[in-house]
């Protein structure tokens, strides 16, 4: 049965305009994609836009000899359909992108054995589910399903995205053979420049760019440590918090605010290591001004970004409807200017009083934004139980960002109506100040001192009893350990000062969770400590 490749490919692309244009290894990116998926003999055609910006695209690719279909830029569906118009309804159609240069004709091979020996109509080789890196990504199917998709659907996201409508009507098989290679978190895609300096390295070593084999490839992005995540695993629950990153801030901060240079790192880093989630603030001095910075170089919508209403500390008692939306307006407004974004992923409340004051116009306002689109996810950042109640029972709060740690006794009655009301609609929890400011993991008495311990001793005997019971190696790795076991718990928001803080953190978030045994003795066993401890708002 005849089998053909697809090669999607466009110069407007937005976060790195031209890209499959750029070279590699003496081939513009489009060119060796084609030569590499066609490197075992198959028909490779590659299909670009009739629009004017995808002229010189037509000219490189026509140059080396590679067949060239132009269509709708927005109906990627037609474009491919159109260009196969002389095809039989039985071929075998893989479709691939022009910025991910590693999938060859070895891969392709091994996916068509797959999809005849499974009897399946489509089957899909990507990311974690095949245990192959981002950027191998090839779809299989046949052409007659393409052919009915453009037909049947008028869906601009079916258009776009080619496949939906066969997923929808066959389901999503993936394909396996490789999926205890465990590589699916690594990323070999060009999505961004931090992308293509990697591809240049990865394919650096490369006797003949066209012929390496892609699982040699894949094999080598464990060495590169370019954006690649340092364990196997991903820390999922890892929240970014860019305090340090604007401020000064902590306890045991050392360094004061981290420089820029070292912010970029530490923001690229976390996201390649599974950080869905980066936490900001108006009141974090130039956090939000950093982060969008970092993130307009490409890495926007690979991590959401959370930020927060400004603490609106001068805003009178007897404020008016229209001051109050002044204001709010304001630190919205502020805040995607700093972010360089049109709009905002999850917005919070700092203070969850503003949940209720001003005859509830602060929420009010927001609400409104919510419904235009301006803010995508509302949530409340709480300090104390009840404010934690009252947000739990607004079924408009999607988000709670709560202070807790291994000694915080002050959730315990409230956790099981947590998990209630998670299980009842979207909400999710994330959890802050998990060591403390840094408290938890100091030895040093002057700092339990200032933060209203007398007796601080027997805390860290405690600590000490229960790495050793625990077999853990730090009170950093016991504390994070611990909360990260907790199922109630979405996100883990950390701040850091260092590239090598952020690594360490990565890796305790990678180890194999405390089981629920485990939990309930170092909840019955730990010291009790007063509130005045517990809310850094009140130490010396």
């Amino acid at each position: 049965m005849k089998s053909v490749v697809i090669l999607q490919a466009r110069t407007n692309s937005s976060r790195l305009p031209g890209k499959v244009l750029l070279h590699l290894r003496g081939f513009p990116l489009v060119v060796l994609a084609a030569k590499r998926a066609g490197n075992t003999g198959r028909n490779v055609i590659v299909t670009t836009s009739d629009e004017k910006t995808d002229d010189m695209l037509y000219s490189v690719v026509h140059e080396y000899g590679i067949q060239c279909y132009r269509g709708s830029l927005n109906n990627t569906l037609n474009r491919i359909v159109s260009a196969l118009e002389d095809y039989d309804d039985q071929t075998l159609v893989f479709r691939l992108t022009a910025d991910n240069v590693v999938p060859d004709g070895r891969l392709l091979d091994e996916l068509e054995q797959s999809f005849h020996d499974s009897g399946v109509e489509y089957l899909c080789c990507n990311g974690e589910q095949s245990g192959l890196p981002y950027g191998m990504s090839v779809e299989l199917t046949r052409l007659s399903h393409l052919r009915e998709a453009d037909r049947s659907t008028s869906d601009k996201f079916d258009l776009e995205h080619v496949t939906p409508f066969i997923r929808r009507k066959f389901g999503e098989t993936y394909f396996r053979k490789y999926e205890s290679l465990n590589l699916g978190n690594y990323r070999c895609t060009v999505d961004c420049l931090d992308d293509y300096l990697m591809i240049q390295q990865l394919f650096k070593e490369a006797e003949c760019p066209i012929s390496v084999v892609s699982f040699d490839l894949a094999q080598q992005l464990k060495n590169l440590g370019s954006y690649q995540p340092i364990d196997s695993n991903l820390a999922k629950k890892l929240v970014l918090g860019t305090a340090q990153l604007g401020l000064s801030y902590g306890i045991t901060n050392k360094v004061g605010k981290v420089k820029v240079k070292c912010a970029e790192e530490i923001i690229k880093m976390a996201i390649s290591n599974g950080a869905a989630s980066i936490d900001t603030a108006r009141a974090y001095g130039s956090s939000e001004e950093v982060l969008g910075n970092v993130l307009k170089t490409g890495w926007e919508g690979r991590a959401r970004t959370i930020t927060k209403l400004s603490p609106l500390n001068d805003i009178p008692l007897n404020a008016t409807t229209y001051l109050i939306n002044a204001l709010v307006d304001e630190s919205i407004y502020q805040s995607c200017t700093k972010l360089r974004v049109p709009k905002l992923d999850i917005f919070m409340l700092h203070r969850a009083e503003h949940l209720d004051c001003l005859n509830g116009g602060i929420w009010a306002r927001l609400l409104t934004h919510k419904e235009s689109g301006l803010l995508n996810t509302l949530g409340v950042s709480v300090q104390t139980p009840a404010e934690l109640k009252r947000a739990l029972n607004n079924p408009a709060v999607e988000i709670i960002q709560m202070p807790y740690n291994v000694l915080d006794w002050r959730w315990d009655q409230l956790i099981p109506e947590i998990i209630t009301k998670k299980r009842e609609r979207d909400l999710k929890i994330h959890v802050r100040s998990s060591l403390l400011q840094g408290l938890l993991t100091s030895k040093d008495i002057k700092h339990w001192h200032k933060a209203n311990v007398s007796e601080a001793e027997s805390i860290l005997r405690w600590f000490d009893q229960q790495q050793c019971i625990m077999k853990t190696q730090s009170n950093m790795e016991f504390c994070l350990k611990f909360v990260n076991s907790l199922e109630w718990v979405d996100g883990i928001v950390i701040g850091v000062e260092s590239l090598e803080q952020l690594q360490e953190n990565i890796k305790i978030l990678c180890l194999p969770h405390f089981s629920a045994q485990e939990l309930e003795l170092i909840l019955s066993s730990r010291p009790k400590v007063e509130e005045i401890t517990l809310n850094p708002a009140l130490w010396s």
